[in-house]
C-alpha cells in the first residue's frame, strides 16, 4: 500500500494538492535534526508516520527521535557496512508495495553518510525517490559563516594522512570557492595547521560547532589566528570548518604554493604530467601556460 499518497497538510491557506505525492510506492530520503529536535519538519513527521519501513543508520538513535514524535514503525538498520544487502532489500520492499523512508543519525542522508547505493538501487528499479528537506550541518554552517555561499565545494571528512589528503589540501587552498569540511573535534587544530601551511596565515576560516544546540558556536578568524586559538583546546560536538575562497591573483605566491602541493601529490600517484597540468587548470583555475610550467619544474 502507499499510505503516503493519501495524506496532506491541513492548512486552509496553502493546501497541498494530492498530486504532489506519489501514487505508487516510493523511497523517501528524510532529513532529521542535527541537534535541535524542533528542526524536524511537519512533512518529515508525516512521512515517518506513514512509511511502512524506516531504514536507519542507528536504530537506537532513530528510536529516540521517533518516540519523541509518537512514531511507531518497523525499523531496519542501514549503514556503510550493509548497504549492498539493504539495497536489494529496499527494492523487494518497494516491489511489495511498501513505502520506505531513509534517515541518518542526524542531518541529510548521503552527505558524508551512507545511502547513495540505496538511492541508486531504487532509481535503477524504476521507483520514485522523494527528498524530504530539512536540517543539514553543511548548509547551516555555510549560511551563517559570513563567507560567500554563491559557490562552494563540500569535501566532507578529509583523509587523515597520505597523498589524498595532500592533494585535497592543495585543491582547497587554491579554490576560487568557499570550501566546507567536516572534522572531528579532536582534529580541528591539526586541520587548521595544515590549511595554514598551504593557504597562508591571512586566509579567513570559520569553525562552526554544536550547530542548533544550546552551546552553538562560530569562531571566525584568519588561519594565523586560528592555529594558536585551537592549540591544546578540548572541543566537543560536531564541527564544520569553512575556508574562504582564494581571492588572490593567479600568480600570487600562495596560489603557486597550493598548485605545487596539488601537483606533487598527483605526480606521486602516478598521473602523467599532461594529466596533472589539466587537473591544475580545472581545479585551481590557473592558466594553461602556468600549469604546464609548474609541472615541468617538478619533472625536470
Amino acid at each position: 500500500m502507499s499510505a503516503l499518497s493519501l495524506f496532506y497538510f491541513p492548512c486552509p491557506l496553502f493546501p497541498v494538492p494530492s498530486s504532489l505525492f506519489p501514487l505508487l510506492p516510493a523511497f523517501y530520503v528524510v532529513s532529521t535534526p542535527i541537534g535541535n529536535l524542533g528542526d524536524l519538519s511537519y512533512r518529515a513527521v508525516e512521512v515517518l508516520k506513514s512509511a511502512d519501513v524506516i531504514l536507519a543508520e542507528d536504530t537506537r538513535r532513530t528510536g529516540t527521535l521517533l518516540r519523541h514524535y509518537g512514531v511507531e514503525k518497523r525499523m531496519i538498520s542501514a549503514h556503510e557496512h550493509n548497504e549492498s544487502a539493504r539495497s536489494r532489500l529496499i527494492v523487494e520492499l518497494l516491489q511489495e508495495g511498501q513505502d520506505v523512508a531513509l534517515v541518518t543519525d542526524a542531518g541529510t542522508p548521503l552527505l558524508s553518510d551512507p545511502g547513495a547505493r540505496l538511492v541508486r538501487s531504487a532509481v535503477d528499479a524504476g521507483f520514485e525517490v522523494v527528498p524530504i528537506p530539512g536540517a543539514s550541518a553543511l548548509l547551516a554552517a555555510l549560511v551563517a559563516s559570513g563567507l560567500s555561499a554563491d559557490r562552494f565545494t563540500f569535501y566532507g571528512f578529509l583523509p587523515r594522512k597520505g597523498g589524498d589528503r595532500t592533494r585535497l589540501l592543495g585543491e582547497i587552498a587554491g579554490s576560487a570557492y568557499t570550501s566546507v569540511i567536516y572534522e572531528s573535534p579532536n582534529r580541528v587544530h591539526a586541520l587548521v595547521e595544515d590549511l595554514l601551511e598551504v593557504a597562508g596565515s591571512e586566509r579567513r576560516v570559520v569553525v562552526a560547532r554544536e550547530l542548533t544546540k544550546l552551546h552553538e558556536e562560530f569562531y571566525r578568524a584568519t588561519l594565523g589566528e586560528a592555529v594558536p586559538h585551537f592549540e591544546g583546546r578540548a572541543l566537543k560536538g560536531e564541527v564544520v570548518v569553512l575556508l574562504d575562497a582564494n581571492q588572490l591573483p593567479v600568480d600570487d605566491e600562495v596560489t603557486r604554493s597550493a598548485a605545487r602541493t596539488l601537483a606533487e601529490a598527483l605526480l606521486a600517484q602516478g598521473l602523467a604530467p599532461s594529466a596533472v597540468a589539466k587537473e591544475l587548470r580545472a581545479r585551481l583555475d590557473i592558466s594553461r601556460n602556468e600549469a604546464y610550467q609548474l609541472v615541468q619544474e617538478l619533472t625536470t
